[in-house]
């Protein structure tokens, strides 16, 4: 973007002082991904994220608990289904390269960062993920994640010791982001008792449509018991469904910060 800037010169000369005017074109250049700047910062810097991540997986752990020592019935082996990215693994350095590269999310460079095998185990995460384990409960990863990225996921979850880092325990994303199909084939061999996501859309198809914010009001009970939710401000539906209503993600960047400002509530 071009602005014109008046610059005021004061010429001193022999004989008297004369004033001239001088147009100048300076090229400003915005960041696109300023916006994304303070939730960056929050992900990277809070120790309140830290705590939040704490807490879900000490939620998680208690409710599994609960569940080992309930009675049950003998039937399916129980298993666990948790997303990867901001739920077990933390890509915020991806996010924060944006802001200071100024350039969007793609695809390419999204598998570039996969490829790199960087991205760090969440605070609770490995703890509890093994402690799953080691009380027979198996763990599936249900990610969006390409195929194409799959086996530098599988290494990246070997680099920190988490389990069930295998082809059997992962499901990416073929032809469509929904996981409801993935979900539904871990359900026909094994007794699913907890979901772990930052995103609802991790948990059930309910809340895959227009309807998410209902939905999240009907589920109320289900939040901390059966479905353990994870903070993620940089990214999610809660920003392509819910702020820009599933239109306009690729617009350009001010066009997108007059959609954000307007669906701020003020008093």
């Amino acid at each position: 973007m071009k602005y014109t800037v008046i610059l005021a010169a004061l010429l001193v000369l022999s004989s008297c002082c004369q004033q001239k005017t001088v147009e100048q074109e300076i090229e400003i250049t915005e960041n696109q991904n300023e916006y994304n700047l303070q939730a960056v910062l929050y992900q990277q810097r809070a120790a309140e994220n830290k705590a939040l991540y704490y807490q879900a997986y000490n939620t998680a752990k208690l409710q599994l608990d609960v569940v080992l020592n309930s009675k049950r019935i003998e039937g399916k082996p129980l298993a666990i289904i948790t997303d990867i990215d901001e739920t077990v693994l933390d890509n915020s350095a991806y996010n924060a390269q944006l802001i200071l590269d100024n350039t969007g999310y793609s695809k390419e460079s999204w598998n570039a960062w996969c490829r790199l095998q960087k991205a760090t185990p969440l605070p609770g995460a490995s703890e509890f993920l093994n402690y799953a384990a080691s009380k027979n409960v198996q763990v599936f990863y249900i990610t969006n994640r390409s195929e194409v990225v799959q086996d530098a996921t599988l290494e990246n979850l070997k680099k920190f010791d988490l389990p069930f880092a295998d082809a059997n325990h992962i499901q990416c994303k073929t032809n469509s982001s929904t996981k409801e199909p993935r979900r539904l084939k871990i359900h026909e061999e094994y007794d699913v008792i907890m979901y772990l996501g930052d995103n609802l859309s991790d948990f059930a198809q309910v809340f895959e449509g227009d309807k998410r914010d209902l939905a999240a009001d009907e589920f109320n009970a289900s939040f901390g018991t059966q479905f353990i939710v994870f903070p993620n401000p940089m990214y999610g539906d809660w920003e392509s469904k819910q702020i820009f209503e599933g239109a306009n993600m690729g617009a350009e960047p001010m066009v997108k910060d007059s959609i954000r400002k307007a669906k701020l509530l003020g008093y």
